[in-house]
């Protein structure tokens, strides 16, 4: 039996009361289904090669290999995970890694945007690590920049580019992708780009210090109960972090933690996942296998949920969208890139109004192999939408 006939099986048997409140209606009531989301169809290409909805306009903000307006800062190669943190005098920074294996690659940039969202400094916030793919971002206000490689660590960094980076080997050594923090429990998830890679729970010893601490994999159980298995040693190459009984996902990749729930997805199956954290059960909420040929979203990859609860996901690979997934199980392409086939969406990011949306297309257009980073604006919905 495959996974998913085995989760609609176990959960069919566990019966609804042994869930907890809602999760049945949550993660298993109905299949996603196709729709034209709240924003209404893609229209034409714009100026920059980007389809988008009626009323959204999008700009480039940064190129590989050029010089950020008067920075001096070069934007780096293969821009991949990204994310936004809010700065004292109204503006904003977006964090970008670099997943390129070069020598003098690797690490993660940065733009900086005054409150009006002007462009006003770009610079380098991680150096000498190589492949950093996603990450995630820090209520503290640090970004968590992953390595994706077998001896891959995450990297704790100033996004102002003040304070040094430092390597945080206690949240393992393995191909790692992204990670997230649930503030309330003061834990954090992290996934693994693998095709047999794990899911797992990293709890700090002294919260917010990620220096030493305790890291478990996640075991999928009947009805899709989790329990959360011990790694001996977080300091072991990338299958030592493998316990027995661990459940392996297909190919990890983003990760976001929202309202007591934490979404990621797998590349490998094309699923989106819901762990409820409060009751500690998971099941896929997007199946792209149960909408076949017509399924909107494949390729998943890096995600990040807006004010409203929507979950944003992009594609790399499938036609380079990124693609909304609502409360209410609708899904729907937001953004379109024409003619960067190759390459792949990266990083998306809200401002901190949930008005601006930022990602990158990693290679740019087909052949050329220059990254491209944008910025879409418009009338994203703000308010949070009921499940």
């Amino acid at each position: 039996m495959d996974r998913r006939s085995f989760l609609r099986s176990t959960a069919l048997a566990a019966g609804v009361a042994a869930l907890g409140p809602g999760f049945w209606d949550n993660a298993y009531s109905g299949s996603a289904r196709i729709g034209t989301g709240p924003y209404g169809p893609l229209q034409r290409p714009d100026r920059n090669g980007v389809l988008l909805p009626r009323g959204f306009r999008s700009r480039v903000v940064a190129v590989t290999g050029t010089a950020v307006g008067r920075s001096g800062y070069t934007w780096h190669s293969n821009p991949d995970g990204g994310a936004v943190f809010p700065q004292r005098d109204g503006g904003w920074v977006y964090t970008s890694n670099s997943e390129s294996l070069a020598v003098q690659g690797g690490g993660a940039g940065a733009l900086r945007f005054d409150r009006t969202g002007r462009v006003v400094d770009a610079y380098r916030v991680l150096s000498g690590t190589s492949a950093n793919c996603a990450g995630g971002p820090t209520p503290w206000g640090t970004w968590l920049s992953c390595e994706e490689h077998p001896l891959g660590m995450v990297h704790e960094c100033d996004p102002l580019g003040v304070a040094p980076s430092r390597p945080l080997p206690a949240l393992g050594l393995f191909s790692h992708e992204a990670v997230t923090v649930d503030p309330r429990r003061k834990q954090l998830y992290l996934t693994e780009d693998a095709g047999d890679g794990r899911f797992y729970r990293f709890t700090p010893t002294s919260y917010p210090d990620l220096t030493t601490g305790a890291l478990e994999a996640m075991a999928l159980g009947t009805g899709g109960a989790v329990s959360w298995v011990p790694v001996t040693s977080a300091l072991l190459p990338q299958a030592a972090n493998r316990p027995a009984g661990s459940t392996a996902f297909d190919g990890g990749e983003g990760v976001w933690f929202d309202a007591d729930h934490v979404y990621f997805t797998t590349k490998g199956d094309n699923r989106v996942w819901d762990l409820d954290v409060r009751h500690q059960r998971c099941a896929p909420i997007y199946d792209a296998a149960e909408l076949g040929s017509k399924a909107p979203l494949s390729g998943v990859d890096n995600l990040v949920v807006s004010r409203s609860g929507d979950i944003f996901v992009a594609e790399d690979g499938g036609n380079l969208e990124i693609v909304l997934l609502t409360p209410g199980r609708e899904v729907a392409p937001v953004v379109r890139l024409a003619g960067h086939e190759g390459s792949e969406i990266t990083g998306p990011a809200f401002s901190p109004d949930g008005k601006r949306l930022y990602f990158s297309s990693q290679r740019g257009v087909a052949g050329v192999g220059t990254g491209v980073t944008f910025e879409v604006s418009g009338p994203f919905r703000t308010r949070r939408v009921a499940r």
